[in-house]
């Protein structure tokens, strides 16, 4: 059997601070959760926009949530796709309700143009 390179790269979003708020999260997980979002998001880098539910989900403009289940309890991480097959996860949360909260959906949009700003200046400066 091949060993198959990712198609997409994961990274995790940088806020002004320094700190990644997806990766802090998932490490704050338990040991089961984590790993088990971390297995949900090695899947996205192999299959990236292909990936469907369970795992991941289009929520709105442009803002995906891959997914993690451990009996009742429901593990978010946001992302958008960006240019050269790159996926930005911006932060996760526990769900608690049926639907997203419009305030995560919200949170990740901002961190996304954070980050598309961040992008623009540094190509600005090379």
């Amino acid at each position: 059997m091949q060993n198959v390179q990712p198609e997409y790269h994961i990274e995790f979003y940088e806020s002004e601070d320094g700190t990644c708020p997806a990766e802090v999260f998932v490490n704050s997980l338990d040991d089961k959760m984590s790993a088990k979002i971390y297995r949900v998001l090695g899947m996205l880098e192999r299959n990236g926009p292909d990936l469907r539910g369970p795992y991941s989900k289009h929520l709105d403009d442009g803002i995906f949530e891959a997914r993690a289940r451990i009996g009742s309890d429901i593990t978010r991480v946001l992302f958008f796709f960006y240019v050269d097959k790159r996926i930005i996860a911006t932060h996760g949360f526990v769900k608690k309700t049926q639907k997203t909260p419009p305030a995560e959906i919200a949170r990740a949009k901002s961190h996304r143009t954070a980050f598309i700003e961040k992008e623009a200046r540094k190509h600005e400066n090379a």
